[in-house]
């Protein structure tokens, strides 16, 4: 595999030299800090990634306050309590979007954040435990266990939620291509992600950078130069 080293000399190259590539890099939090964020906040960004999966983002980063709103800022207790005509109340309301398998992926995700409270205290608290070493084996339960959240998804998820994970956009697997990573352009299977894993965890070895920083690198090091703002 290429080392790192030179993966991040052409980021810093194109992003105008290593002060202006740090400020870049996504915030990561620790294990401590991402147990204390609150299930409501980890429930509403599912709701999110599902709700900008297949959609124009900027709606529904608009429309967020109103989503807020309309599901009770996301209190995972409100939302356990609705009724079945409750839930197909939201078919009508305008403040979320009327797509009743998004919002059924809510109901059953307000299960599924319940359940994994129940086995480690906080649903915050099973994430936070879960090391990045292994982001693969939790895409991969949350895909099994969780609603809509598998492949991107999952990944946008625990970004930005601020676990150290890495995302698969076309240029980080471009960048994977390069370095001898056998992966397709869409990489899903279950022995490619693990390809894709290992090499995340050699260049973790290799620089001690957080997997979210490496992948963010890797991003900016290759394909078109685009402003910051899209940059993942």
């Amino acid at each position: 595999m290429d080392k790192f080293s030179s993966i991040q000399a052409r980021a810093e190259a194109r992003k105008g030299g290593a002060k202006s590539l740090a400020a870049l890099l996504p915030s990561v939090l620790s294990r401590a800090q991402l147990a204390k964020v609150g299930d409501d906040r980890f429930l509403s960004m599912m709701c999110k990634v599902v709700n900008q999966a297949g959609f124009n983002w900027t709606v529904i980063e608009n429309k967020w306050p109103q989503f807020e709103a309309a599901f009770f800022k996301f209190n995972v207790k409100k939302l356990a309590s609705l009724s079945p005509d409750e839930w197909d109340g939201y078919i009508k309301d305008t403040r979320v979007v009327r797509n009743w398998q998004k919002i059924k992926a809510l109901r059953d995700n307000v299960d599924f954040v319940r359940e994994e409270a129940s086995r480690h205290g906080s649903f915050a608290k099973f994430i936070a435990g879960w090391p990045a070493d292994d982001q693969v084996g939790l895409m991969a339960y949350l895909k099994k266990h969780g609603s809509r959240l598998g492949g991107s998804s999952a990944q946008y998820f625990l970004r930005n939620m601020g676990y150290d994970a890495f995302i698969l956009t076309r240029d980080v697997v471009r960048v994977l291509q390069n370095a001898g990573v056998e992966v397709k352009d869409n990489p899903g299977g279950k022995a490619e992600l693990q390809r894709v894993q290992d090499a995340f965890n050699h260049w973790h070895g290799e620089t001690g950078l957080p997997y979210a920083h490496l992948s963010k690198i890797a991003a900016c090091s290759s394909g078109e130069n685009y402003p910051a703002e899209v940059i993942k």
